[in-house]
């Protein structure tokens, strides 16, 4: 079974990914191995994942209750 990851390691793991990706998407494209539109794309997705994580960070508390709330059954 996986070990739980809190949210602020699942947001810094992330922002190192996009840091590495940056990296490698420019050799690629340099290189002529991978198009810049494509780059560019994959870029935005792993950009959308961290809005997601630090949205998901921010609203934490609405989250939890409404988990809670589903949970006593009023949801």
């Amino acid at each position: 079974m996986a070990a739980k990851i809190s949210i602020i390691g699942q947001i810094a793991e992330v922002k190192r990914l996009i840091g590495d990706l940056e990296k490698r998407y420019d050799q690629l494209v340099s290189a002529g191995k991978m198009r810049r539109d494509e780059a560019e794309l994959l870029m935005l997705r792993i950009h959308a994942v961290l809005k997601t994580l630090e949205f998901c960070q921010q609203n934490r508390a609405g989250f939890e209750e409404y988990l809670a709330a589903k949970k006593a059954g009023a949801a």
